[in-house]
């Protein structure tokens, strides 16, 4: 279970570099297996992991690294295994709750704090995404493409996805998406293309609604990336390039892509159907947490909630995200 450490540089503050060790800070992570995607969306843990060891090699911490497997008894232990390490801090990223309130009793009885991602330990500090707002923000960019480019055409909309997951994430990001559609389309009702989890799936069942409805116009929500891509190609096999328009969440690599990958958002293809990705930068999470953590660790008080700044990603903006090399 646990995966390694990686020392960091010894940066801030300078009185602790010179005289004591780093902080050691454990990273339990939700679950590392190659082609798990975590939160509903397009991200796998190594991304997540990824972006600790990044963001860490600046900062006056040591990590230690843990994958809790998508198993509750194995984030329990990975806990335990936290307090044999003597850690100072633990980064606690595990969507098994039933386990959360023992691992927060736990670790306070060994006297190390917590910051949870995304689901409660206990009182710690969450740092998580804003779920609802993110599908707000793609509903609402779907509602004014289509009150700009078909002013006057019949429209109709979908959202594409695992919409039957009966996770608290996916029901917010569905109500956010119909809360951002009827800030322009107050009488839109989304038809729901469940692809349960499977994104090619999407491919025919969007074919499929539009051959049903030859004289609308198409707006499709999907709820991660993989999804919105193969629904682009729905489109493109029923010959309807001019009748629908894509907005996604996620903003992982199949669609921005690194410096030799073919990207679906990019400068070079403005006429894309994939309008944008909202960003939920799950792979820069140790940017926005370790400095959380250090604060804690140095005893200053910290939110009780931080959540992810989301923001739709295009064509125009993609190489301010994501800049067009391999680098974070």
């Amino acid at each position: 279970m646990l995966l390694g450490a990686t020392m960091a540089t010894l940066a801030i503050p300078r009185s602790r570099a010179a005289s004591s060790r780093p902080f050691r800070i454990a990273f339990a992570n939700a679950d590392e297996t190659p082609g798990v995607h975590l939160e509903g969306l397009g991200f796998t843990g190594y991304d997540v992991r990824r972006g600790f060891e990044l963001a860490a090699r600046t900062l006056p911490v040591e990590m230690i690294y843990l994958d809790n497997g998508g198993d509750a008894d194995r984030a329990m232990a990975n806990a335990e295994e936290a307090v044999r390490q003597k850690t100072d801090l633990l980064i606690e990223f595990n969507p098994e709750t039933r386990v959360n309130p023992e691992i927060a009793r736990t670790l306070k009885g060994a006297g190390i704090p917590v910051i949870a991602i995304g689901y409660k330990v206990g009182d710690a500090p969450v740092y998580a995404a804003d779920n609802q707002e993110a599908g707000a923000i793609a509903g609402e960019a779907l509602g004014d493409f289509a009150r700009q480019a078909w002013p006057d055409q019949a429209v109709i909309a979908a959202i594409v996805g695992d919409t039957g997951d009966p996770g608290d994430a996916v029901a917010a990001r569905l109500q956010g998406i119909v809360q951002g559609l009827h800030r322009s389309h107050p009488d839109l009702i989304p038809a729901m293309l469940d692809t349960g989890g499977q994104p090619s799936r999407a491919e025919a069942l969007v074919s499929r609604l539009l051959t049903a409805q030859p004289g609308r116009k198409l707006l499709i929500a999907a709820l991660e990336d993989p999804t919105a891509l193969a629904a682009k190609i729905g489109v493109e096999l029923t010959r309807r390039l001019n009748d629908a328009a894509i907005v996604s969440q996620g903003l992982d690599r199949s669609v921005h892509g690194g410096a030799s990958e073919r990207k679906e958002i990019d400068p070079t293809n403005r006429g894309s159907l994939l309008l944008g990705s909202v960003a939920y930068f799950m792979d820069r999470y140790g940017y926005d947490v370790l400095p959380i953590a250090l604060r804690m660790l140095q005893g200053l008080t910290v939110p009780a909630r931080t959540v992810t700044s989301h923001i739709l990603v295009s064509a125009r903006n993609v190489f301010m995200e994501y800049p067009p090399y391999d680098m974070n």
